[in-house]
């Protein structure tokens, strides 16, 4: 068992989360596994059968010791592998890489990762400059035990979490459109309030809101000055406009300036106490979530090894 972890410990734990609705699911992992055996990597390699499987699969590489675990999918495939790995007692020995591919990738683009660009994905974990990183953390009850579930990018509520939910249900090609196109059309036509109650920074706010967002990091716009290693979250509380409102407002998260619209209001502090959603869909990273009230979110500084580009750009 020792010398398997000693083994282990220079070899990459690879996960491959298919693309939602790819007519060739498998297409793209046999040119990545070309690309490793050209660059002499070592590793293990798993397919994930579902969403839930992640999450075991990620935690089996690091209780077995693996020091690079890798996975190759979108936003969703890494929360899921993040809460895998937060999970076992190695947590702190694991290095976790991204290989871009999914149908949404932007805590990948936060750090400059292209989409599907595979060969710079693995030269960069190759080069492996580490980085450690935040990772938000929501914490709950469920039958009388405290539950958590751990994030890298953002936790959604209200009506952007049913683009999240149809996305998931659907599974298909289709999945993607409802992130962008259906997504701007939803909040164009099925706007709707909300009574959500939460408590930060020794204020409670008790109001009808659209939605609330509160991000690690930038949150697909929605909590843009959102910064993964500064120790805080982000919270973007946004009213419902009217239909033109809409516009004006989708027009400024395409800018990234959706901070400045009147109907957001901000918010930055280390914890958020979540009372009540008024029945609102959550979403977090990309799956549904269904905690129990009250939730509580924190932020955990520095607390994963992201393998991050060796080049980033200087925006960041």
């Amino acid at each position: 068992m020792i010398d398997n972890v000693s083994r282990n410990r220079h070899r990459w734990g690879i996960i491959y989360a298919p693309k939602v609705g790819a007519l060739r699911p498998m297409k793209m992992w046999h040119e990545i596994r070309e690309y490793l055996a050209e660059k002499g990597v070592e590793y293990d390699f798993i397919q994930s059968e579902n969403f839930d499987s992640i999450e075991r699969q990620a935690r089996m590489f690091a209780d077995n010791g693996y020091g690079t675990i890798v996975i190759a999918g979108g936003d969703g495939a890494l929360q899921d592998a993040i809460n895998g790995v937060m999970s076992s007692p190695n947590r702190d020995t694991v290095a976790m890489g991204i290989i871009p591919y999914g149908i949404a990738n932007d805590y990948a683009g936060y750090w400059g990762m292209a989409v599907d660009d595979y060969k710079a994905a693995i030269d960069s974990i190759m080069t492996r400059r580490l980085r450690k990183v935040d990772v938000g953390c929501c914490i709950y009850s469920e039958d009388g035990e405290e539950k958590k579930r751990y994030f890298l990018n953002v936790l959604n509520i209200g009506v952007s979490a049913y683009i999240v939910e149809l996305a998931n249900k659907k599974r298909t090609f289709f999945a993607k459109v409802a992130y962008r196109v259906l997504g701007a059309f939803h909040l164009l036509f099925r706007r709707q309030n909300f009574r959500m109650r939460f408590r930060l920074n020794c204020q409670t706010v008790d109001k009808k809101l659209m939605m609330l967002f509160v991000g690690n990091s930038r949150g697909y716009g929605m909590t843009p000055s959102a910064v993964p290693y500064n120790g805080w979250l982000d919270v973007s509380a946004i009213r419902m406009p009217k239909f033109l409102g809409v516009l004006e407002g989708l027009h400024m998260l395409m800018r990234r300036r959706i901070l400045n619209f009147k109907l957001v209001e901000p918010f930055r502090s280390t914890d958020i106490l979540i009372e009540d959603v008024g029945g609102a869909g959550i979403g977090i990273d990309g799956r549904p979530f269904k905690p129990s009230f009250p939730l509580h979110v924190v932020v955990e500084p520095e607390t994963l090894n992201l393998i991050i580009p060796s080049k980033i750009n200087k925006r960041l």
